[in-house]
C-alpha cells in the first residue's frame, strides 16, 4: 500500500511540473496583445527577445505605436512633475521696526532701567547710592569712561534741580542717556552709488549670526524696493553658501557662489560685484568668512578680499557684526577688525537676550563709528535700523 501511494505522488509531481513548464514557456503569449507589446517596447535593447523590437507584431490602426497607455490597460498615468516657482515673501516695512520690536528690548534691559530709576528716586542720594549707580552702569557694559561721564552729569543735575519726582528723574535720565548714545551720528546705510551698485561687505567672527544678518539685511533692502545681489564669499564653512542662497531665494534675490569647497573668497567677492554691475543691481552684499581676530592670517585674508573687490568697485560700507551679549570681548573684536578694514558701521545681534544696553555706547566710543542696525529676535524681519531715542526709551520702560 505504501508503495502505491509513493507511485501516485510521483505521477502527480510529474504532471504538476509539466504544467508549470508549459506556462513558463508560453507565459508571454498569455498576456493580452496590447500588454505584451507595451512590455516589450519598454525593455532595454539588450533585454529584448531574439530579433529585437522588430519581432513585435505590427501596430494596428486602432492602437498606433505612439499611443499613450490608458487607464483601461491597468496602467496609472503619471503627470509630468510641475516645477513650482518658489513663493517670494514680502518683508515687513522697515519704517517703525524698532518701535514694533520695542517690547523685546524692554524685556532684556528692564532691570537696567528700573535699577537706575529706583536709585535716583531715593529720598537721599549719598555716596553709597552713587557707587551703586556706577556699578549698575558698569554691569550694563556702558564702559568706564562713559559711566563716569554720565554719573558726573547726573550728580550735577540732581544737585541743581534737587528733585525726587519719579517722572522728573526719568526725564533727566532719558536725556542724559540719549546724549551718550549720540542721536547726531549718521546711521544711514550707503545703498546708492553713482553709475554702479553700492557694495557692502559684512564681517565678523564665527558665531555672531553674520550670514543670517546678511539675509535679514537683504530683506530690509528689498522692502525698500532695492535690487540686491548677494555674494557668498564665506567659502570655508560648508553650509554658508547654501544658507545665504536660501535667504536670497525667499525674497527673490540672486546669490553668486562657488561650487568648489574652499574656493578663494576674494575671487567669489570679485565675481559678485562684477555680476552686480552686469545686472545693474542697486546693492551687492558680500558675506565673508567668520574670522578669529587673533588669527593674523585669517585677518590678512579679509584685507585681501577688500583689496580685490576695490579693483572692480569701491566698497561703500563695511558692517561689523557683533554679538551684543559678549561684552568686553566684543569690544576687543571690534578694535582688531577696524585695524584691518575700514569699519563704517556696527550691527549688534542678540540684543533681545541677556545683552546689556550699554554696549551700544561703549562700542561707538571705541570705534568712533555708529551702531546702524540691531537684531532683536530670531524672525526674518527682526533686524531694525538703530534709533537712539527709541532705544533709550526702551531701556527705561517701566514694565
Amino acid at each position: 500500500m505504501d508503495f502505491d501511494v509513493l507511485i501516485l505522488f510521483i505521477v502527480l509531481a510529474v504532471i504538476l511540473l509539466s504544467t508549470l513548464g508549459f506556462f513558463l514557456v508560453q507565459g508571454g503569449k498569455l498576456l493580452p496583445k496590447a500588454k505584451r507589446e507595451q512590455y516589450l517596447t519598454q525593455r532595454d535593447p539588450d533585454d529584448l527577445p531574439s530579433g529585437g523590437v522588430d519581432t513585435l507584431p505590427a501596430p494596428t490602426e486602432d492602437r498606433p505605436e505612439t499611443a499613450e497607455p490608458s487607464l483601461g490597460d491597468g496602467v496609472d498615468l503619471l503627470e509630468e512633475p510641475t516645477v513650482l516657482e518658489p513663493t517670494v515673501e514680502t518683508p515687513e516695512p522697515v519704517a517703525g521696526r524698532l518701535a514694533r520690536l520695542r517690547a523685546r528690548l524692554v524685556k532684556s534691559n528692564n532691570i537696567f532701567g528700573k535699577s537706575l530709576l529706583a536709585l535716583l528716586s531715593r529720598d537721599e542720594i549719598d555716596e553709597d547710592v552713587w557707587e551703586e549707580i556706577e556699578e549698575v552702569l558698569l554691569m550694563a557694559d556702558l564702559g568706564t569712561e562713559p559711566t563716569m561721564e554720565l554719573v558726573d552729569r547726573l550728580r550735577e543735575r540732581v544737585k541743581v534741580e534737587g528733585t525726587r519726582d519719579p517722572a522728573t528723574v526719568k526725564s533727566m535720565l532719558t536725556q542724559e542717556l540719549t546724549d551718550l548714545v549720540d542721536p547726531t551720528l549718521d546711521r544711514r546705510l550707503t545703498v546708492t552709488a553713482e553709475g554702479r551698485p553700492a557694495v557692502i561687505m559684512v564681517v565678523g567672527v564665527n558665531g555672531v549670526g553674520k550670514t543670517t544678518t546678511v539675509g535679514k539685511l537683504a530683506r530690509m533692502l528689498v522692502a525698500e524696493d532695492k535690487d540686491v545681489l548677494l555674494g557668498a564669499a564665506d567659502t570655508f564653512r560648508a553650509a554658508a553658501a547654501e544658507q545665504l542662497s536660501t535667504w536670497g531665494h525667499r525674497v527673490g534675490v540672486p546669490t553668486v557662489k562657488s561650487d568648489v569647497e574652499g574656493a578663494d573668497p576674494a575671487s567669489v567677492a570679485y565675481e559678485a560685484v562684477d555680476k552686480g554691475i552686469e545686472l545693474e543691481a542697486d546693492v551687492v552684499m558680500i558675506d565673508t568668512a567668520g574670522r578669529l581676530q587673533n588669527k593674523s592670517n585669517l585677518m590678512d585674508e579679509l584685507g585681501k578680499v577688500k583689496r580685490v573687490v576695490e579693483k572692480k568697485s569701491a566698497v561703500d560700507e563695511v558692517l561689523l557684526v557683533l554679538d551684543a551679549t559678549t561684552g568686553q570681548n566684543g569690544l576687543n573684536q571690534a578694535k582688531v577688525f577696524s585695524e584691518v578694514v575700514n569699519v563704517t558701521g556696527i550691527v549688534l545681534t542678540k540684543l533681545d537676550g541677556t545683552a546689556r544696553g550699554g554696549i551700544v555706547v561703549a562700542i561707538q566710543r571705541q570705534l568712533g563709528v555708529p551702531v546702524k542696525l540691531i537684531g532683536l529676535g530670531e524672525g526674518p524681519d527682526d533686524l531694525a535700523p538703530f534709533d537712539a531715542a527709541e532705544f533709550v526709551a526702551a531701556l527705561l520702560e517701566d514694565h
